[in-house]
């Protein structure tokens, strides 16, 4: 196989240097002086395909000779190229390229072919493209497409399940308070602060006629968990992993989970909870946005508010009534229950969202911050346990 040629005399790790500022540039008059052949000019065809096509019709070239080479528009040629950037690439740039294809090339209606979804490599966005594409997929497709939700269902499972029930676990047994604890259930905080009426100053010490403890020999106490999820089209991620997690937490008897979802409609899908798969088909991407239609929803499904925790993700741009919605989060809070508003549940941070409205619920006590995956769990703990969140900085 031909290797790549540098300029006569380029120090080998000059070499280096030039081969990657030769693939980024993609061009044979950049000024690197460096010709790529083999492995490198494939690369570069893959690349080229992508991220120099003007035209996504045009035809495909991959020996890299050309970058404005692009997709083209059959479903064999995508799968191909899904195969290169698989063959060239690591996953994490595998699938940041897929997205990248998705947006830049509109390769949605090439979703819809069976052979390209059995080539691709299965990521959240992936997933959130073929629940928006769902009703136009073809019924040859529909299950190829489950199972590429399926796996990315089960990657995450695999992730985020244990640490989760772990980390909840641990805080609803801290949260049920028991009078008469063992001694190594002893909660001190709370035993010192419901006894500073019985400090003795002669002694500088408190006498702790009442004990409070930690529950841990049984998940006697319930919490109820209301996730209010926005399912408008920027939080396909968010959805994705609500609907894991979700599952998750409806697998803990010591908890009572209820998953609503929204646009401009509420929809319960708590009955689903079983299978988050079945919960994500049976979402509606896209459309617009009512929060407080939503909340009055979940508002209503209250009966324990001291024991209840909701958590509403969304960007916050509100459709329906900004008043309503406030005094909704308000009375929630006044009536005890812990509110959580997130402004993404991804790996991607925070989105675009509506500012007015996070300062208004942050001044009723409720901040709105960007939740990855592996901060959930403890996000949830700290809600449990009524205890300040750890919102991340910034």
């Amino acid at each position: 196989m031909t290797t790549t040629q540098f300029p006569t005399g380029t120090d080998p790790l000059d070499q280096e240097r030039l081969r990657r500022w030769r693939l980024v540039l993609g061009g044979e008059s950049d000024g690197t002086g460096c010709t790529l052949a083999g492995r490198d000019a494939a690369m570069d065809g893959a690349l080229a395909a992508l991220y120099r096509s003007a035209d996504p019709a045009a035809p495909s070239g991959r020996s890299g000779s050309s970058r404005s080479a692009g997709l083209g528009g059959s479903a064999p040629q995508v799968a191909r190229w899904l195969g290169d950037i698989r063959e060239y690439f690591p996953t994490s740039v595998v699938q940041v390229m897929q997205q990248d294809a998705i947006t830049r090339l509109g390769l949605e209606r090439l979703l819809l072919e069976p052979e390209m979804l059995e080539a691709v490599e299965p990521d959240v966005h992936l997933v959130g493209t073929l629940l928006s594409l769902r009703h136009a997929l073809p019924e040859t497709t529909r299950e190829t497409a489950r199972a590429v939700v399926g796996k990315v269902v089960a990657d995450l499972e695999r992730r985020l399940a244990d640490r989760t029930r772990a980390t909840l676990g641990g805080a609803l047994d801290r949260s049920a308070r028991v009078s008469r604890p063992r001694h190594q259930d002893i909660d001190w905080g709370r035993t010192i602060r419901a006894n500073l009426t019985n400090y003795l100053p002669e002694y500088r010490t408190v006498v702790p006629e009442r004990l409070v403890g930690y529950a841990r020999a049984q998940r006697a106490v319930k919490k109820e968990v209301i996730l209010c999820v926005d399912q408008s089209g920027s939080m396909a991620p968010s959805v994705v992993h609500s609907a894991v997690f979700g599952a998750v937490l409806a697998s803990m008897k010591s908890l009572s989970t209820r998953l609503v979802v929204f646009d401009t409609s509420v929809v319960d899908l708590t009955e689903q909870l079983t299978d988050p798969v079945d919960v994500l088909f049976a979402t509606q991407l896209g459309g617009g946005t009512d929060i407080n239609r939503a909340l009055a929803y979940c508002q209503s499904r209250i009966t324990r508010p001291a024991d209840t925790v909701v958590v509403l993700i969304s960007d916050l741009y509100e459709g329906g009534i900004r008043d309503e919605m406030l005094k909704r989060v308000a009375a929630m809070k006044a009536s005890g229950v812990q509110f959580v508003a997130l402004l993404a549940l991804s790996d991607e941070g925070a989105p675009a969202y509506d500012h007015a409205h996070a300062a208004a619920l942050a001044a009723l006590g409720a901040p709105a911050f960007a939740c990855t995956p592996d901060a959930f769990p403890e996000i949830m703990a700290a809600a449990i346990e009524r205890r300040p969140l750890p919102v991340p900085e910034g």
